[in-house]
Order: structure tokens, then C-alpha cells, then sequence
């Protein structure tokens, strides 16, 4: 995973920098596992040894220099054009003490994932038409859009885009829709949708056009449409309002009611709705001025409102609203250091979504511009910034020559108001402080810039579709943003990786009459599989009987290390150990193999039978080696690729296998009212076995009863929970390493520790000690014991919540080992800046003092000279 630059230049000139000897430059050693050098002191390798610089590994093709973690130093190129090198969080020096020792702090930069943008395939017209001025809502794993308008009539159907698929379809209504309209509000309470208000009427005829203030309900899980009827006062009619859902309640503010704009606010608790009726709200504090088509989002308890039209007060303001206190507020920008990014300019028809600790505003008519940049908020440091776009980006796309577009429909708005150019600017590919314009190109992925468009988000990522793009051209796009957050977990990933690369290999299977031969690892085989576990230990009890000189006439070596730890032996097992399985067949058992290194098999394509035969057969290895999660998995994959056209194919084939709960699933499909006279009609149904034409027919005649059990469903275990075993404990009899704490042993596998750790990975493959074990610091530093817990549970199986104090014993551990994302190093800094207590302080001065965190030591003394009384002062 790529990390973004710091941003700030200053903190760039107090970057680790790396010197080694040899010709190898700063910033290319920087990249590399071995020596880290902190100004005048050199970090040594955990092996304490010699290291080889960065060029002769890169060179021996030992180690590979990844992008994410190259660090600028003094004097290095910072540019972002192809050849220069890519920032990696800074960490700087207190560069204020006498001592020539330079002190490591905390203070680092953004070191967030870069942002990408992906366009997704556009709403086909046969689907639904292209429109602006609609909404749409996340629920679950599917976007939902309605109402708008196509430029030249009002809609009001519901389109559903399912994100993990990545296709459109007319969501399934039953019942009286709301009447087509836009400018309307929709959220989501719980498992419906609710809209509110919008603009009705026929804009071809310019007839019956009217403001509106019903609510309509739609139950996702059962499609249907109904009106809420309230009784007591109503909402002013209106369209072009806010709307939001919190504390069960559906919130209304401002909006345009046909003559003028409004700034009230109303809501109605959405639990009950015979129960329920509508309220306004006394606000208080600095109300937001009247306004419409400005977007709302909440963030931490909290309601913002950003721009918006508000005639000739119209600004690029942010406001707060308190729910609890029902006070707003004006985020100040006064705070903003000069040369810090601006607040957007002043815009309306843009959206604005939340994530995190973030808003995001994207698009909107800004100043008579169309801009497609992404602005966002901090709501803690509240700060602007404009996120960069990933280079995988692009650009832009083609620009329609500059033109004012025709005047939107109602609500009217001045002239002024109406007037669009499209924006010329666009996202330079570079990390540098100007952006730069480039010539856009026909396969961009970044949306041009766009008014009255819809966004919402899901998981960690937000959707954008439709809007006005152009002179009043509807659009029928779809995009999407990955947002930025902490790094992702990248455990599956890795362990993936160590299987294609098959890299480390101790074991290889010889697999059904063919005999073909598939490598493993027995780290990660004995840790998720008991049954090809214990396969594996009678393979070893079996080698380990032969005599030296049987091995010795096959050519073979058998190397057993009696560790220091007791009674653990080391398993350097040479050549690889050969584990017979007559019932698996090469090319299911690699699926399978897939799956244990990490928990997902690929999904049957469309309408290819042989995928469908494949995982069937992979089905059958997961119930004879009792792989429960696979299993489900396999299961489920199967019952929904089944149709018409395979049906009788998956279902002769699970008579075959005797896999029942399969065959039950094609019976049951085969026999529908639906379905079975076209399955008896075609040609493989002549080809059934008799026994299974009968069950056919029998199951025709007389359906069986259906039973429901109450068994729990056994959905097995997951690959970070058997790893978290395996370290426990399950895998000590696997261990093929001694790592050494300060003398201390504690046994871990090879191919783990390479999987994880570029370090190890390149350490393992050229440089393995010949005692087989290695010495653990992080530069002149040990760890303590429970901070070396710490980490192991980290690469074993990703896991980052710790105590704060082995925080900063762990701090430059990604750095130093080469792991694949600082997800650790985020997490860490996170740890320490929320867990620093006076339970945990004086942990936290100790670990500060070793790791020489001077900016840690001085807040921890700071906390206690000011926290603890002069008694307890005594006592410590």
C-alpha cells in the first residue's frame, strides 16, 4: 500500500536519513531493512551483522526496494516525477539538545494511503435515464438513486447498484411511490429510506409545479412504498434542503420553499410512525443564513453545513450544529497558518459525505466554475486540504469547449447564479507544492467537475453518480474514492504472496494416482488444517525412522537442532518433505491450499461449468480434511452460481460425490414451478441416471417436508484466528528459527517471519544464520519482552492493540524490519497519543528513556510534576 507525502516541507528536513559506507546513495539505502542511521548513530541489523548497502542487494535482486518506503534525505531529490522517490512518514529530531545524540520524536507526518479515484460502469439508459438534482443512499452493499430529472422530465424511479458486483438494476417497488420529483432529500433509519419534500410538477409544460413537504417510507427488504401521514403542524413546504438522520430522528433544515430560502429546522423521530409527529426546533448561536442546495453531513455528534446558495451572502463558510444543545456554531479560519490550504471557494450543488474524523466536498457551481477537486475537512485540527488524487487516477476528462450553460430549472435563482464555465484545472500527478495542468485524456478515471450530482458512502469509500456536467448535459456516471485511513491489514495479502511465490518451501505433496507435486509451507498448513497436520507429522515420524544411511544413498540430509529452548527441536527438514494424499487432485487441492494461506477462494466465473465442477471438487476436500470454514465458503459459492443452464450437471455431479446437502439444494431448484419444465425438456435430463430422474420425479410429487435446524452453523475458524493459536502455542512443534531477546530464546517460523517481513524474507533466502538464530533489537535498542510479544502477534496475525509503553519500543520496527504498510507505526502513534494516563505513565517514562523518545520523556515528567502530589512523588 502507497502512503501520501508529508506535506509539510519543514518536517521533511528532519527525515531519518541512512549512511552507509559503500557507494549506495542515502535515499536508496533508506529503503532497505539493515542499518537505519539516526543523525550520527547507526541502527545494526537484528542479526548483529554485517550488512551489505542497499545497492548490492537491490543489485543480487535480495531484497526489493519497495516505493512506499523510501525516505527522502538531506540533499535528496524531492520532485514527483518518475524517477524521484516517494516520502515515507517523517520522523523528526529535537535538534535543541547539546548532546550531539539526536532524539527521536513522534512528530511525523500524514502517512495515510494515497486516494484513488475508479470510474464504475455508468447506469445503463434500458436501466434508468442519466439525471442531476436526485439523491442517493447506501444501504448495505448496494447504492440506491432516485428521483432527479433527465433534462427534460421529473423522475421517480429507484435504481440499485450493487458496489461488489458492480452493476445497475430497477430496484424491486411495490406500493404508491412518492410522485417523480427533485431537489427532494432521502436517508437511511434501520432498513428503510425515507424522502422528504422536493419540487413535483411537469417542467416540460411548465405546468403544476409545487414544492412539497410528504415523507414516504421504502422497506429494502420488501420493496414497498408508503406515505406517512402526521397529524399537528407540518414543515413548510420546500426543496433543496438539508436532511440527515441522528439520535432516531430524521432532521430538515433550510431549503427553498418557491419564494424564498429558509433556515429552519424540523424533525420527526422515526421509530413509530403512529406515534410520531413533526417538531421545530429552536435554534440558537450562529444560525447559517437562509440557503439551499448545500449539502449536510454528520461527524462526531454533529451536524455541518457547507456553502450553499444564499443570494448575495452567499459564502464559503462551515457551520456546526450541536445536536444536544441545538446551538450552531461558525468554524473559524482564522486558525489557518498563512500558506496552509484555503477553505473551498464558495460553491452550492456539491455534496459533502463523512468519514472518519474527515468531510469531504466534492464538486458544486463555484463562481461560475465547474471544479473537480476534493477538498477536506479535519474536524479535530480543523484544516482544510486538497487531496492529491493517486496517479492511477489520471486526469480529467476530455474538456467540452467553455460555454455558459442554459438556466436550471426551478427553484429559480438570479442570473448570476446560473451562469457555468467549465473549470480548466485540473490534478497534477506529482507530490510537489504546485499542481500542475496537464491535457486530459478519454480513459481518465477522475470525474470532471459536475453540479447536482449524489454521494454516499460505503465501508471506506465513497460513491459519486450523475449530476450536471455540462451547458444542463445529464450524467449517468458513477465513481468511486477510496478513502484515506489508517493502512489497511495486510495479513491475507502477504501469506497470499508466500504461496504463489511458493518461496521458503519445507513441504511437498504428492497428490492422487498421478502423483503430481504441489509445495507448501508447514507453518501456515499445520496452523490451519489439523487433518493435513497430522498427515505431516507421520510423513516426519516416517523420515525420522529411516537411517542416516538410507538418507544418505537417496541424497537426501536430515538436520536435526536440538534448540536451546528446552525441549523444542527445530524442523530444518532437507530436502522437502514429501506428504502422500491419494484423495486430492492437483488442481482442487491448489484451491484449497489458496484458501488456507488466505481465507478466500475465487469465485466461479458466469456461466463456465468447469469453474462450478472445480469448486464442487474443492467442496468435497473441505468435508473429508474437515475444513469447516471452507466448506461454507465453497457452499455458498455453489447454490448461487446454479441456473438453469447447469443445474443437472452440479446435480450429477454432487450424486456423485455424495455430496448431499448439494444435491438437496438442485432437487429443490430443479422442481420449482418455475423451473421444471424447462429442465425436463432439455437434453441432459435424457442422459440422468435413472436413480436421479426418479428422485426428480418422486421429489415433484410429493415435496418433503422441510425441517429447520436449531444447530448452530459452523462457520470453523479464520486465518488470524488459527495463526493467533499457532503462536500460543499449537505450533511450537513447527518451529524452524530461535529468535534471541537479549539472550532469551523464543521459537518462530521461517516462512512467517518472511512472509511479514522484507528483512527476514531477504535475511532467510541469502544471509540465514548457520545456528539458526537470530538476534532481535530495533537499531541499538532491545525491546522488552512484552513489546517483542507485541510485535510477534503483529506479523503473526496482524493484531495492533498493545500497551501504550510497547509503543514506543515499536515505533521504527516497520521501518527497521521491512514491513509491508506501516499499519503498525500508525497504530502505535495512535496508542500513544489516546492511552498516555497516570495508571501508565511511569511505564511509558521507562520505555520513553531507553528508546531515547525525548518529546515522549518530557510529556510523561510533565504529567507527573503535575499530576501526582508530592507524597506520591515520594513513594515512587
Amino acid at each position: 500500500m502507497n502512503e501520501t507525502p508529508p506535506r509539510d516541507s519543514a518536517r521533511t528536513s528532519g527525515l531519518l536519513s541512512a549512511g552507509y559506507a559503500g557507494s549506495c546513495s542515502p535515499l536508496t539505502a533508506r529503503s532497505m531493512p539493515g542499518a537505519l542511521g539516526l543523525g550520527k548513530r547507526c541502527f545494526r541489523s537484528p542479526a548483529q551483522r554485517p550488512v551489505p548497502c542497499a545497492c548490492a542487494w537491490a543489485a543480487a535482486g535480495l531484497y526489493p526496494v519497495r516505493r512506499s518506503w523510501a525516505m527522502a534525505a538531506a540533499g535528496a531529490p524531492s520532485g514527483g516525477g518518475a524517477g524521484s522517490s516517494k516520502v515515507a512518514p517523517s520522523v523528526d529530531f529535537d535538534h535543541s539538545c547539546s548532546d550531539s545524540v539526536e532524539y527521536l520524536t513522534l512528530n511525523f507526518g500524514p502517512f495515510e494511503t494515497v486516494h484513488r479515484w475508479r470510474r464504475l460502469p455508468p447506469c445503463d439508459e434500458f436501466v434508468g435515464a442519466r439525471r442531476s438534482k436526485h439523491t442517493v443512499v447506501a444501504y448495505r452493499d448496494a447504492i440506491y438513486v432516485f428521483g432527479g430529472d433527465n433534462g427534460k422530465t421529473m423522475l421517480n424511479d429507484l435504481l440499485r447498484f450493487d458496489v461488489k458486483d458492480c452493476s445497475w438494476c430497477r430496484a424491486f417497488t411495490t406500493g404508491t411511490p412518492p410522485a417523480p420529483r427533485y431537489h427532494h432529500s432521502a436517508v437511511v433509519y434501520g432498513s428503510s429510506m425515507f424522502v422528504f419534500g422536493g419540487y413535483t410538477g411537469d417542467i416540460y409544460s411548465n405546468s403544476n409545479l409545487k414544492n412539497k413537504n410528504d415523507l414516504f417510507e421504502y422497506k429494502f427488504a420488501t420493496g414497498q412504498w408508503t406515505e406517512w401521514k402526521t397529524e399537528g403542524r407540518l414543515p413548510v413546504a420546500r426543496s433543496a434542503h438539508g436532511a440527515t438522520v441522528y439520535s432516531d430522528k430524521l432532521w430538515i433544515f433550510a431549503g427553498y420553499d418557491g419564494n424564498a430560502r429558509l433556515n429552519d429546522m424540523w424533525t420527526i423521530g422515526l421509530q413509530d410512525k403512529e406515534l410520531t409527529c413533526w417538531e421545530e426546533i429552536e435554534q440558537s448561536g450562529e444560525i447559517p443564513p437562509s440557503c439551499c442546495n448545500f449539502p449536510v453531513a454528520v461527524c462526531k455528534d454533529k451536524m455541518f453545513v457547507f456553502s450553499g446558495q444564499s443570494g448575495a451572502k452567499i459564502t464559503n463558510n462551515l457551520f456546526q450544529f450541536e445536536f444536544k444543545e441545538k446551538i450552531w456554531t461558525r468554524i473559524p479560519t482564522e486558525h489557518l497558518l498563512r500558506g496552509s490550504p484555503p477553505p473551498p471557494q464558495r460553491r452550492y450543488g456539491h455534496t459533502m459525505v463523512a468519514f472518519d474524523r474527515h468531510l469531504y466536498v466534492f464538486g458544486g457551481a463555484a463562481d461560475n466554475t465547474l471544479p473537480n477537486e476534493l477538498h477536506c475537512y479535519d474536524v479535530d485540527s480543523q484544516t482544510w486540504e486538497v487531496i492529491q488524487p493517486n496517479p492511477d487516477s489520471e486526469v480529467a476528462h476530455p474538456e467540452v469547449a467553455e460555454r455558459v450553460a442554459a438556466p436550471e430549472e426551478a427553484p429559480s435563482f438570479s442570473s448570476e447564479e446560473r451562469g457555468l464555465k467549465k473549470s480548466r484545472d485540473v490534478f497534477g500527478l506529482d507530490f510537489g507544492i504546485t499542481t500542475v495542468k496537464q491535457q486530459p485524456t478519454a480513459d481518465s478515471e477522475l470525474p470532471s467537475g459536475r453540479l447536482f450530482h449524489a454521494a454516499a458512502v460505503i465501508s471506506d469509500a465513497m460513491y459519486i453518480f450523475g449530476g450536471t456536467v455540462d451547458n444542463n448535459i445529464r450524467s449517468g456516471e458513477m465513481y468511486r474514492f477510496q478513502f484515506s485511513c489508517y493502512p489497511k491489514c495486510t495479513l491475507h495479502e502477504d501469506y497470499g504472496r508466500l504461496w504463489e511465490n511458493r518461496q521458503f518451501s519445507d513441504l511437498e505433496f504428492v497428490l492422487g494416482e498421478k502423483e503430481d507435486r504441489v509445495r507448501g509451507h508447514a507453518a501456515i498448513v499445520t496452523a490451519r488444517c489439523k487433518w493435513l497436520r497430522k498427515k505431516i507429522i507421520q510423513a516426519r515420524e516416517r523420515l525420522k525412522q529411516k537411517s542416516k544411511q538410507e538418507i544418505e544413498e537417496e541424497g537426501q540430509a536430515l538436520s536435526q537442532n536440538e534448540g536451546i529452548c528446552g525441549n523444542v527441536k527445530l524442523c530444518c527438514l532437507q530436502p522437502l518433505l514429501e506428504v502422500t494424499i491419494r484423495e486430492a487432485e492437483a488442481q482442487p487441492f491448489e484451491v484449497l491450499m489458496q484458501f488456507l494461506y488466505t481465507d478466500k477462494i475465487k469465485y466461479p466465473r458466469k456461466g463456465h461449468v468447469q469453474d462450478v465442477l472445480l469448486i464442487m471438487d474443492v467442496y468435497k476436500l473441505a468435508l473429508n480434511f474437515k475444513l469447516s470454514r471452507l466448506e461454507q465458503l465453497c457452499l455458498q459459492y455453489i447454490e448461487a452460481s446454479v441456473d438453469l443452464q447447469n443445474v443437472l450437471i452440479v446435480c450429477e455431479n454432487a450424486n456423485k460425490l455424495q455430496l448431499d446437502q448439494l444435491k438437496e439444494h438442485c432437487l429443490n431448484f430443479v422442481v420449482k414451478e418455475s423451473h421444471f419444465n424447462q429442465v425436463i425438456m432439455m437434453k441432459e435430463f435424457e442422459h440422468l441416471s435413472s436413480s436421479l430422474i426418479v428422485e426428480i420425479v418422486r421429489r415433484k410429487q410429493q415435496p418433503p417436508v422441510r425441517t429447520h435446524s436449531d444447530q448452530p452453523l459452523d462457520i470453523g475458524t479464520s486465518l488470524i484466528q488459527d495463526m493467533k493459536a499457532y503462536l500460543e502455542g499449537a505450533g511450537i512443534e513447527f518451529c524452524d528459527i530461535i529468535l534471541l531477546l537479549d539472550g532469551h530464546p523464543r521459537p518462530a517460523h521461517k516462512a512467517i517471519l518472511a512472509a511479514r517481513s522484507s528483512y527476514f524474507e531477504a535475511m532467510f533466502r541469502s544471509f540465514m544464520p548457520e545456528d539458526g538464530q537470530v538476534n532481535i533489537s530495533i537499531g541499538e535498542m532491545v525491546p522488552s519482552k512484552q513489546a517483542f510479544e507485541s510485535m510477534l502477534r503483529y506479523i503473526y496475525y496482524g493484531e495492533v492493540n498493545m500497551p501504550p509503553e510497547d509503543s514506543l519500543y515499536l515505533f521504527a520496527a516497520p521501518y527497521y524490519y521491512g514491513f509491508y504498510n506501516n499499519r503498525l507505526q500508525a497504530y502505535c502513534k495512535q496508542n500513544l497519543e489516546m492511552n498516555v494516563t497516570v495508571e501508565n505513565v511511569l511505564q511509558i517514562l521507562e520505555a520513553a528513556d531507553k528508546t531515547q523518545a525525548l518529546d515522549m520523556k518530557k510529556h510523561c515528567l510533565h504529567i507527573i510534576v503535575h499530576q501526582f502530589t508530592k507524597d506520591s512523588l515520594l513513594c515512587l
